[in-house]
């Protein structure tokens, strides 16, 4: 194994161990607090009877919840996460997306842990491969061989800039990105999904990949973990330590890019995540505009746990859901999405 692999799998398990170890990794300021919505005393509606069903990727979700990126690798814990997460989302029809794929494309010893479908055979999965990765010798054929290994329904081409600058190990260089996306966007097998790591997405950056050909988007805002701080605690250079702290709450939130991106509801999906911690701030996001809502950090300590108790916390979000679309009234999603009349105040 090279230098560059041992760096790429200790990095893994730097991050897990950072948001395990410092509580301010979770920053507590995704917006969604400030939106009220209007409490409906008639729902007119049988709870029991609630429909919350969505489709995603052509598959049917039980509700709209995607258990987001986290981790993978040939580590035997990073493997039981990955592993308890499939199994949990499979039990529950949620989605799944797994974390970066650039280490099994470097050591194929870390391809195993991605092999999920053995475990999730029905629900949506989705690959995951670093934007900027295409401007350090990625291709279309790494990019297929991540799909094909977690048989995914969608790739995640994800945008990190600050992370990578933040990372002491950073690939900083992003120019004439725009092109390599568009390129890979024609006649790719499986839906491409530009998706930003905790600093959300502007009308430029959706713009920008509409003209890519582009039409699936995470927003993934700023307000819960910040990924500056994390990589903050791992560089070695106190000012690259300062700037990573400086920079812990730089973007929009998950609530202000789903204001950005209304404009291009008729031309493009999109999912909400980034700071999303209850089944509220879910049914906040649809109502803004997400199909789908895409949720990490909770369930990191229990997918280390087991597969049951992964499955509890994804029964608490979706009672939560469906608690919450009951008393707005309305007994099915549909209701819900795009719904301007069900918010009563943004603070």
């Amino acid at each position: 194994m090279t230098r560059q692999n041992d760096f790429i799998h200790q990095r893994k398990q730097d991050h897990i161990q950072t948001i395990l170890d410092d509580p301010q990794i979770e920053r507590h300021q995704s917006g969604f607090d400030q939106i009220q919505l209007t409490h409906c005393a008639l729902p007119e509606c049988d709870f029991d009877a609630i429909n919350t069903q969505t489709e995603f990727l052509g598959k049917t979700l039980s509700f709209p919840l995607l258990i987001s990126s986290m981790t993978g690798g040939k580590s035997a814990n990073l493997m039981k996460i990955n592993q308890a997460l499939a199994e949990a989302a499979e039990a529950m029809q949620v989605a799944l997306a797994v974390g970066s794929q650039r280490v099994m494309i470097e050591d194929v010893s870390a391809e195993e842990s991605f092999k999920l479908r053995r475990y999730a055979p029905t629900t949506p999965l989705i690959a995951n491969m670093g934007a900027v990765q295409l401007n350090y010798g990625f291709s279309r054929d790494d990019a297929q061989r991540m799909v094909e290994t977690l048989q995914a329904d969608a790739l995640y081409l994800h945008l990190n800039p600050l992370q990578e600058v933040i990372q002491p190990e950073g690939d900083k260089n992003f120019a004439g990105l725009l092109d390599k996306i568009r390129e890979l966007a024609v006649d790719f097998p499986v839906p491409i999904i530009l998706k930003e790591v905790g600093c959300g997405l502007s009308a430029t950056d959706i713009e920008k990949g509409l003209q890519s050909s582009i039409k699936w988007f995470d927003l993934a805002g700023r307000g819960g973990t910040s990924w500056s701080r994390i990589e903050a605690h791992r560089n070695g250079d106190p000012k690259a330590q300062d700037l990573g702290v400086l920079f812990q709450d730089w973007g929009l939130t998950t609530p202000q890019a789903l204001i950005q991106a209304r404009p291009y509801q008729d031309r493009a999906h999109f999912i909400a995540s980034g700071g999303i911690r209850n089944g509220i701030d879910m049914v906040k996001s649809v109502i803004m505009g997400a199909q789908i809502c895409g949720i990490a950090a909770p369930f990191l300590e229990p997918a280390m746990d087991s597969t049951e108790a992964t499955v509890a916390k994804i029964q608490q979000f979706a009672n939560e859901f469906r608690t919450a679309q009951f008393l707005l009234g309305a007994s099915d999603l549909s209701q819900l999405l795009l719904n301007d009349n069900l918010i009563l105040n943004r603070q």
